[in-house]
C-alpha cells in the first residue's frame, strides 16, 4: 500500500479479546496480508451485507389516463372556497 492511499484513510483503535486478535493475526500471516486490510475487508463485507436494498417508493396510479386534462377539476371536487362558490377554471388558448 503507498502512502496515497492511505492519506484518504482514517486510524482508529479497536479492543478485542487476546484469542480474536491470534486469530485474526494467524489468518492474516496466512493470506499474507496485513491485519489491517483483513479488518477492513471484514467490516465492509459486514456492513455491506447488513444495508437493505434500495426500493423505489409506490407509484401513484389512479387507473385514470384523464388526469393531466381534468386536473383542475379533479383538483378541486370537493374543495369549498366561498361556501358553495367553485373556482373558475381558467379559459386556455390554442
Amino acid at each position: 500500500m503507498t502512502y496515497d492511499n492511505i492519506c484518504h484513510m482514517k486510524r482508529t483503535t479497536i479492543f478485542i479479546e487476546e484469542a480474536l486478535e491470534r486469530r485474526l493475526q494467524q489468518f492474516a500471516r496466512r493470506q499474507d496480508r496485513s491485519v489491517a486490510s483483513v479488518v477492513r475487508e471484514a467490516l465492509t463485507s459486514h456492513l455491506d451485507s447488513k444495508v437493505a436494498p434500495f426500493e423505489l417508493p409506490p407509484t401513484f396510479d389512479s387507473g385514470r389516463s384523464d388526469i393531466a386534462t381534468r386536473f383542475e377539476e379533479l383538483l378541486f371536487q370537493d374543495f369549498d372556497v366561498h361556501a358553495g362558490a367553485r373556482p373558475v377554471r381558467a379559459s386556455r388558448k390554442k
